[in-house]
C-alpha cells in the first residue's frame, strides 16, 4: 500500500515548486531573447527606411522610394506583431512567478531543513505546510491571461521532459 508521510508531502510539494520555477525561468530566458530580437529587427528596418527616404530627397530615383515605403511597412508590420504578441507582459509574468517560486522553493527547503534538524513539532509542520500550499496557489490564482492553456501546455511539456531525462 502507498504511504506517504507529512515530511515526505512537503519535499514532494518543494520539488514541484522548484520545477515550476525553473519552467517559468527558461520561459523568460526564451521570451527575453526574442524580445531582444524584434527590438534590433524593428531597429534595423526603421534604419533602413530613413536611409532610403534621405536617398530619395537626394535623388530622386524609383528605387529609392520602393525601398523606403518597404522598410517602412515591414517595420510597420513588425511593430504592430510585436505589440500584439505582447511579449513584454509575458516576459514580465515569468519573471514575476519565477521569483516567487524561487522564494517559495527557499520556504520549502527551510521548512525541510527545520523538519530535518527537529526543530519543528508535528503541528507547526502541518501548519506550516498549509501555509505555504495556499501560497503557492495564490501566486498562479490571477496571474495568467487569456493564452494560460499555452502555457500549462508548456510547462508539462518540459515536465515530462524533466521525467524522461531522470
Amino acid at each position: 500500500m502507498f504511504s506517504l508521510t507529512v515530511i515526505d508531502h512537503v519535499r514532494l510539494d518543494s520539488e514541484h515548486v522548484a520545477q515550476n520555477y525553473t519552467v517559468h525561468a527558461r520561459a523568460a530566458e526564451r521570451i527575453v531573447n526574442v524580445v531582444f530580437t524584434g527590438r534590433i529587427v524593428i531597429t534595423a528596418l526603421l534604419a533602413i527606411a530613413t536611409a532610403a527616404t534621405i536617398g530619395s530627397l537626394l535623388d530622386a530615383e524609383r528605387a529609392y522610394r520602393i525601398a523606403a515605403v518597404a522598410a517602412t511597412s515591414l517595420a510597420l508590420f513588425g511593430f504592430v506583431l510585436y505589440t500584439v504578441l505582447g511579449l513584454e507582459a509575458r516576459l514580465f509574468a515569468h519573471r514575476s512567478f519565477a521569483q516567487r517560486l524561487w522564494l517559495m522553493s527557499e520556504r520549502y527547503r527551510s521548512l525541510l531543513a527545520e523538519a530535518h534538524d527537529g526543530r519543528v513539532d508535528e503541528q507547526t509542520l502541518l501548519r506550516r505546510r498549509d501555509e505555504l500550499i495556499r501560497d503557492v496557489h495564490a501566486i498562479y490564482e490571477f496571474g495568467f491571461g487569456a493564452d494560460q492553456a499555452g502555457y500549462e501546455r508548456a510547462r508539462l511539456a518540459d515536465l515530462r521532459e524533466h521525467e524522461q531525462a531522470a
